[in-house]
């Protein structure tokens, strides 16, 4: 069971400084628009927490019809579907802050990125995750015996950033069934410019091993790291952190996996 509890705390109060300015194209208004501040919950999603960014950009548009709001990195349309700090992780790691992030109200991409309307896409995703996790981990059985209202407070801890609300829920999706590790981790890995991967990884080896961060890396990205240790040329990213390549996957999966259950790993280069 996940009962590091400082270290779930400090995971949960990450934040990413971010600086927001509109589309040069998108303003309608005499007034030159002010940039927006905001410090963004790693765990959270961008269209999630950024009702403020709307409401402040939104007056210099002069009530012209608007799409979707998104929002790119350096010309980059952003996936509101990653966690904030995947996004941070793998796009903007290694560059300064504050993150520097343009609005826009209109011309969605929606070749690049999926469309999110209203929270409710925001929650229906998420929720997905959480069964997609908890069937890798434990045959679905946990979410599938938890009451709509679990379900809820798992939701609702999360977009009201409450720990304590998401953290009474979510250790039962962590907790060891029958004295057993999980089945199996739910992990993503990202790189730049490419889908992330994703498959199956057992936490224990057939004779009963903890196995690493290091050898899920060298299974899956052998060519990056042939040895079961860190390149130099590149960095691993989990939470924004670089864990130890001995640390063990199981850990790792209880106490950094995000509010969705999965392990975000990102996989980028050292400059």
């Amino acid at each position: 069971m996940a009962d590091d509890r400082e270290v779930l705390r400090e995971v949960w109060e990450g934040r990413i400084p971010a600086c927001f300015d509109l589309s040069p194209d998108e303003v309608t208004s005499v007034e030159t628009p002010d940039p927006y501040f905001l410090l963004l919950p790693r765990l959270s999603y961008l269209t999630l927490v950024t009702e403020k960014v709307q409401r402040h950009f939104k007056k210099y548009r002069e009530s012209v019809d608007t799409d979707e709001i998104w929002f790119d990195f350096e010309g980059q349309p952003l996936k509101w579907h990653y966690p904030v700090g995947v996004l941070y992780d793998l796009l903007a790691s290694s560059g300064t802050l504050p993150w520097k992030l343009t609005v826009h109200f209109k011309s969605y991409p929606e070749q690049e990125i999926l469309h999110c309307r209203d929270k409710e896409a925001i929650e229906a995703h998420y929720m997905s995750c959480v069964k997609e996790a908890d069937v890798l981990k434990h045959r679905g059985i946990v979410i599938n015996n938890m009451q709509r209202r679990d379900h809820k407070q798992l939701w609702s801890g999360l977009q009201n950033d409450k720990f304590d609300q998401f953290w009474t829920t979510n250790r039962k999706l962590m907790e060891h069934q029958n004295e057993e590790p999980f089945r199996y981790v739910p992990f993503k890995i990202y790189e730049p410019d490419k889908m992330y991967l994703q498959r199956l990884f057992k936490p224990y080896s057939e004779d009963g091993e903890p196995l690493t961060l290091g050898h899920l890396l060298k299974e899956f990205l052998p060519d990056t790291f042939p040895d079961r240790e860190s390149v130099e040329a590149v960095k691993v990213l989990v939470q924004g952190t670089e864990p130890p390549f001995d640390t063990p996957i199981q850990w790792l999966s209880e106490h950094l996996s995000h509010p969705d259950n999965f392990l975000h790993i990102c996989v980028v280069n050292r400059t």
